[in-house]
């Protein structure tokens, strides 16, 4: 099982995500954030003042916005790799 213990916000859709395994990476969400429908929370992080306000939520260990919105830490692991 994998979860993220760091992550920051880095310019444009990127996100800088450091794994409890050690591993590193920046992800461009650009195409998968644009990509989702427009009835899903991810509707409005396509606007990127709003996409901007990603966090690290130590208590889901992964990446948040305030709408609600969050990516599950395997599928943000699948997109590092």
């Amino acid at each position: 099982m994998v979860w993220l213990v760091d992550a920051a916000y880095r310019g444009d859709y990127r996100v800088f995500v450091r794994f409890n395994d050690g591993k590193e990476s920046e992800i461009d969400l650009e195409n998968y954030i644009k990509s989702k429908n427009e009835e899903t929370v991810f509707a409005p992080l396509k606007e990127l003042k709003i996409f901007q306000t990603v966090r690290f939520d130590s208590d889901l260990d992964t990446i948040v916005w305030a709408n609600g919105a969050d990516i599950a830490p395997e599928r943000l692991y699948e997109m590092a790799s």
